[in-house]
């Protein structure tokens, strides 16, 4: 029976690897001149940054996504509860208040990325790893800060908004939405190192998380150092999320998306089969629905908001399902 389910969801996972080429290939050639050499050349320069942003997005958010709910025991939770969000937000709305949209922060990319991930990194391993600590251990209590921090990093946002100068909220509002329309591709290099690092600094406790998701008790009886490698984990998570935010901005509900359609589909307690499903509805989504933006909405709508409005109807409908159960 376990042999005939693995066989099921490499199938599975092989028809999502399908259709996520399917959407790539669409993506890079739908409306391109073949005839024209040059205008072939110009379009393969412009969408192929835009489609590499766009999967290492997915796959950011998706396996940081799943490990997220994984390590809080919860489905229905995303990682954007940790704050994230709301303080590249801050970020970026402080630095058009006080150094001004035509500052060098503000207009070169390479410079707002790396300040992004930077304070945001900082944020991350500072708060998360001393309130874990104070905590004891406790990841509800985490999950708890980051809410209130969420809140407290909107209302200093908002607050700055409401006394900015309205032709400075007009070019920060640009970059707080999330958009894969202006990439730069040397920002590309800098989030595959991070990402790179990231997974290779936690290889064993994402090989522990098979055993992480038994539950504390058995984990320890295990011989794995529980507390320790959830520490180290949501560290990873938030880095992530940090990566991917700062790339092309806030996605809420992506996440919460694409982790429980993985969880749906392969229906499986193994994390290497999870991870990679869920960051494959990663790439379906967001290269689909840029797909979808460009040639069919002319970039009136951005992906986000349908991100946004499907996630939130997703989640009712996560929430009601859980309740008849």
């Amino acid at each position: 029976m376990n042999i005939s389910a693995a066989r099921a969801n490499r199938r599975k996972l092989l028809i999502l690897v399908v259709l996520v080429l399917f959407c790539a290939a669409g993506y890079m050639l739908v409306e391109v001149n073949f005839s024209n050499p040059k205008l072939l050349a110009y379009a393969m320069k412009i969408r192929t940054p835009k489609l590499i942003v766009m999967l290492i997005t997915a796959f950011s958010i998706g396996g940081a996504s799943l490990v997220f709910q994984s390590i809080i025991n919860n489905t229905i939770v995303t990682p954007c509860l940790l704050g994230m969000n709301s303080l590249y937000t801050l970020i970026h709305t402080a630095v058009v208040f006080f150094l001004g949209s035509a500052s060098v922060v503000a207009s070169n990319a390479n410079l707002s990325f790396a300040v992004d991930v930077v304070l945001m990194g900082i944020a991350a391993t500072v708060i998360y790893s001393w309130i874990f600590k104070k905590t004891k251990h406790n990841v509800l209590y985490v999950l708890l800060v980051g809410t209130v921090l969420t809140s407290f990093f909107g209302s200093i946002q908002t607050t700055l908004t409401r006394v900015m100068d309205p032709n400075e909220y007009d070019s920060l509002l640009n970059t707080l939405v999330a958009s894969f329309s202006n990439i730069n591709s040397e920002i590309i290099v800098f989030s595959l190192i991070l990402l790179a690092g990231v997974i290779f600094a936690l290889r064993k406790e994402l090989a522990l998380l098979d055993v992480l998701t038994l539950g504390k008790e058995q984990a320890i009886n295990l011989g794995v150092d529980y507390d320790r490698c959830i520490r180290r984990l949501l560290l990873g998570v938030t880095l992530c999320i940090a990566v991917a935010t700062a790339m092309v901005g806030p996605i809420s509900f992506l996440g919460l998306i694409i982790a429980n359609l993985s969880r749906q589909l392969l229906k499986t307690f193994r994390h290497t089969q999870l991870v990679l499903g869920s960051a494959l509805f990663g790439m379906i989504v967001l290269v689909g629905g840029q797909l979808i933006v460009e040639h069919v909405y002319s970039y009136s709508v951005p992906v986000s908001v349908f991100i946004t409005v499907g996630g939130g109807l997703y989640f009712l409908y996560l929430l009601l399902t859980r309740k008849k159960v």
